[in-house]
């Protein structure tokens, strides 16, 4: 069993516009990063996110961007391996042009281990990314935060 997810969604917005709202820190912190993000998503950085449901700030590694395309990023599983050591899964997020400057928001992550836990946190993280997208839309379209006060 290869323990991966794609979610994906659509954004009345053009593609810069969506892109920014994503590796800009400022913006992102707006209606994703309930505890804020400190650091511009670049190839080759490492930036922090912050959760208020899941406290304590993220390392996250950019391995790879394609401005306005594609971002690339490595950060902690939430379980360990069978040694007790840490691991990381990959997130690719695509944007891709639409008619009427939509875009194409895409997300997959991928790269746990094979385990009840590695099961469970996949699907959690599937979750967030969802919630993530839906956030994203109503931010970039709208202005509004769905995630402000939802988990304090």
């Amino acid at each position: 069993m290869d323990l991966r997810f794609k979610v994906s969604g659509r954004i009345a917005r053009p593609i810069h516009d969506v892109f920014e709202a994503v590796a800009n820190p400022d913006k992102l912190s707006g209606y994703f990063t309930t505890g804020g993000a400190k650091g511009r998503l670049e190839a080759g950085a490492t930036v922090t996110w912050d959760f208020a449901d899941f406290p304590g700030a993220f390392p996250v590694k950019v391995e790879e961007m394609d401005a306005p395309r594609r971002i690339v990023l490595r950060w902690e599983a939430a379980d360990r391996d069978e040694a007790g050591r840490p691991y990381d899964t990959t997130v690719t997020m695509t944007f891709a042009p639409l008619d009427g400057d939509r875009t194409l928001v895409t997300i997959s992550e991928e790269g746990w281990l094979e385990t009840a836990e590695g099961v469970k946190n996949s699907y959690s993280n599937c979750g967030g990314w969802m919630q993530m997208l839906c956030s994203l839309k109503a931010y970039v379209e709208h202005g509004i935060n769905l995630r402000d006060g939802m988990f304090k």
